[in-house]
């Protein structure tokens, strides 16, 4: 996303601006490439707008970390800066991570009477590990790729189309939208995958079965929207001759977690009234991460618009669980505001046994709970207990 957009992404600047003036660090999280700079700029430019104690360090820039290469650099940089003591002075550090002793920085710099926010690649700050370095004092704010409402809004910028397809096929990474052909859309996307798996995770953890670790990376990421366990992933791989444990299948998955790349979402059983911890359905960060993994341009399509439907709830800030009673599956249990709505994802329900596969699961349960069933077609097949949206309505609508 170039930094020059005029697209604010007001959902995730909103709840940062309440930290402006704490003395909790604001940590800006999420996977590669999903925004986190262009955020930081975007509050930078806001707050710039009314105080002029402002200080913005990028240590991507080779110049900035070899004269800023450790902690002791950055608080005798910052000290320089703050040429008036009693002022409140807001740090902003990009790619932080590149420090030595980044986190006993900004650490200090709290009490120093400053509000820091910090941004960076490395899984370090992608993962729940900077709860550790940072000690607490720090809060994070989550963003994730574009959704539809903000793929549209940016396409419109630069002159260009937004097709519904085009994002459950290719996602919503935002800078992809900038490159003008699919191969070239394709390219990014791919260089950015690389980067993911190599740099955040495998150099980062130090994994040296690389070979495995990769096959069970592809494995994943291509069966979105599907339950598993790690008996289930640890007998594929065995089957397809790589020999691997169920707490190595466990260890992988946590990586891929902790990058951002993949959500796990377990199974929640109403028999039971509890959730079931050995099964879980995993679904791409951004389903592109699917589709650059399909060879032959026959893209899973149904599962991609499971994964979209679970990324956009999420957007919405629902709680998301899948039900499961043993005998039948419901995609979704969504929760808000008190509010409970039971979804089913199917991409058509036109023909007659699509239709009754879905509507059907929802027979003898509580019409309490709102049930909804969305799918990509046109006509409106709601009944008098069951309400169906269209694909194109759930993702221009702000709530169910």
């Amino acid at each position: 996303m170039n930094e020059k957009s005029t697209l604010t992404r007001e959902k995730y600047i909103a709840p940062v601006r309440e930290f402006y003036e704490s003395d909790l660090i604001k940590v800006i999280t999420g996977i590669r490439r999903c925004g986190k700079s262009v955020m930081l700029s975007k509050i930078r430019e806001e707050i710039a707008a009314k105080s002029p104690h402002v200080i913005f360090l990028d240590f991507e820039d080779t110049a900035t970390l070899s004269a800023i290469p450790n902690s002791l650099a950055l608080l005798d940089y910052v000290e320089e800066q703050r040429t008036d003591k009693n002022a409140l002075y807001y740090v902003f550090l990009d790619e932080v991570q590149r420090v030595e002793d980044w986190a006993g920085a900004c650490r200090t710099l709290r009490i120093r009477n400053c509000s820091v926010f910090i941004s960076g690649s490395n899984s370090k700050l992608l993962s729940r590990e900077f709860t550790k370095e940072l000690s607490g004092r720090y809060v994070a704010f989550r963003v994730r790729p574009f959704v539809y409402k903000e793929i549209e809004a940016y396409c419109a910028e630069l002159g260009k189309q937004a097709s519904i397809m085009d994002y459950i096929v290719w996602g919503g990474f935002p800078k992809r939208f900038e490159f003008d052909t699919p191969e070239a859309q394709r390219a990014y996307l791919n260089e950015l995958n690389e980067t993911i798996i190599l740099n955040d995770i495998i150099t980062r953890y130090g994994i040296r079965k690389t070979e495995l670790f990769k096959r069970l990376v592809n494995y994943v990421l291509i069966s979105n929207a599907r339950i598993f366990s790690a008996r289930s992933v640890a007998d594929y791989m065995k089957t397809n001759g790589l020999a691997c444990s169920i707490t190595t299948v466990t260890k992988y998955i946590a990586y891929l977690e902790e990058a951002f790349a993949i959500a796990s979402v377990k199974l929640y059983s109403k028999k039971a009234k509890r959730e079931l911890n050995y099964y879980q359905k995993m679904y791409d960060e951004d389903v592109s991460l699917n589709s650059i993994r399909v060879s032959d341009g026959r893209y899973d399509i149904t599962h991609n618009f499971e994964n979209i439907i679970y990324n956009e709830l999420l957007y919405r800030d629902y709680d998301v669980r899948v039900y499961n009673d043993g005998k039948r599956e419901i995609d979704f249990i969504a929760t808000k505001g008190g509010k409970t709505f039971y979804i089913q994802a199917a991409y058509s329900v036109a023909e007659e046994k699509a239709y009754e596969r879905e509507f059907g699961v929802f027979r003898t349960l509580d019409n309490a709970v709102q049930k909804i069933v969305i799918s990509n077609d046109e006509l409106d097949y709601s009944t008098s207990t069951v309400r169906h949206i269209s694909f194109k309505d759930f993702l221009r609508a702000d709530h169910l």
